[in-house]
């Protein structure tokens, strides 16, 4: 009787066990696959971190990136119904035995701000990376040891056709969200988010801090608060300033446009129109698809005649603006930006945002660029 109640509970265990992997690597498998560019710049964070970028040619990030959405997205599915179960937990366990430690690395050195392993759909601190990884290595070894109790849900004879669909399934989902835009955007500047009023807050916000004094009077050391600092028997000896809780910040108070030749700050007269605006972001003009100039400068007349503002955001260098200028035939203000800012923007290069009254009312990547006709400004 004991044997069997004590079965029963591995075999219910192991049931959590892997439904808590399962449910994990698709997750992050998933959101992976939505957004691969999002996963190519955090690799090429960590190769700038590490020091390895030179090693790196420029389409290895996003090969890298798309492997492991892939593999994670596999593993997932695996796990889930019980398809090569010693092999995908093999698999979990090499790969957290990589991560587990590199995030420890990013906890205790912060170098990058977060590992990415859920994208921008979840965004975890350092350390609660760490620990969630170390929570998974531990079930994957539970998976591995005990595989045997994690039942079957599809027979033997279909597991290559399951497997072979949710490949085909993950490589088409991640290039369709390559050559056109993410599915899904869990960034703040998806169409229909309010720019301008997540940057006036951004800006505005601020997180709450406590100061203490140290002070010490006969050898004796205590810390006082700002109201219950003492008399003047008391000599100061330090303070300190401890956050207490962080700025509410949507991250949209990270973005500032400058024009490229002033230098004047264009980011509240931007937003700040009531009108539309176009924005052609280009994270780098001398790494942008040129193949839709002509597209762009129709676009850009179209602009002029409905009266509406039209600007290039990029962080190029003034050389390269004046190259691509040339090239071009662009007539459009240049203004500059952070990359990593323009990268959170728009996931192509180049792009382009349409904004009204500070909203994003329509985006569009180098691929599938619309026609003039196909832009509706009465909304």
């Amino acid at each position: 009787m004991k044997t069997t109640l004590r079965n029963k509970a591995a075999v219910g265990l192991m049931y959590v066990v892997r439904m808590a992997l399962a449910l994990t690597y698709l997750f992050s498998g998933t959101v992976k696959l939505i957004d691969p560019r999002g996963t190519q710049y955090k690799v090429e964070d960590y190769g700038s971190a590490l020091g390895i970028s030179s090693l790196m040619p420029d389409g290895v990030p996003l090969v890298l990136a798309c492997a492991l959405a892939v593999t994670e997205f596999l593993v997932g599915i695996y796990l889930l119904f019980g398809i090569r179960r010693r092999l995908a937990s093999t698999v979990s366990i090499c790969f957290l035995l990589v991560m587990t430690p590199l995030t420890l690395w990013l906890a205790l050195k912060n170098p990058v701000s977060d590992c990415g392993c859920f994208g921008d759909a979840l965004v975890l601190t350092n350390w609660q990376s760490f620990a969630k990884n170390v929570v998974l290595l531990i079930l994957s070894i539970l998976a591995l040891r005990y595989y045997k109790l994690m039942p079957h849900f599809v027979a033997k004879k279909y597991q290559w056709m399951l497997t072979l669909c949710a490949f085909v399934f993950a490589v088409l989902f991640a290039s369709y969200n390559l050559w056109r835009l993410p599915v899904v955007d869990f960034r703040p500047y998806h169409v229909g988010a309010d720019i301008r009023t997540a940057w006036l807050e951004d800006q505005q916000s601020h997180g709450q801090f406590v100061t203490t004094f140290i002070m010490e009077k006969d050898g004796e050391r205590r810390e006082f608060a700002l109201e219950d600092y003492p008399d003047s028997t008391w000599t100061f000896i330090d303070s300190k300033t401890v956050e207490v809780e962080a700025s509410k910040r949507t991250g949209v108070g990270d973005l500032f446009i400058q024009d490229a030749v002033t230098g004047e700050d264009l980011t509240d007269q931007i937003l700040s129109n009531e009108g539309y605006t176009f924005l052609l972001i280009s994270p780098y003009l001398e790494k942008a698809d040129d193949g839709v100039m002509g597209e762009l400068l129709e676009l850009h007349d179209f602009s002029q005649e409905a009266g509406c503002d039209f600007y290039c955001l990029t962080s190029s260098s003034e050389e390269n603006i004046a190259a691509w200028a040339d090239m071009t035939g662009a007539e459009y203000p240049f203004c500059h930006a952070d990359a990593v800012v323009l990268k959170t923007m728009i996931r192509s290069n180049p792009g382009l945002m349409l904004l009204h009254d500070g909203k994003v009312v329509g985006k569009w990547p180098s691929t599938a660029l619309p026609q003039p006709n196909e832009i509706n400004l009465n909304r």
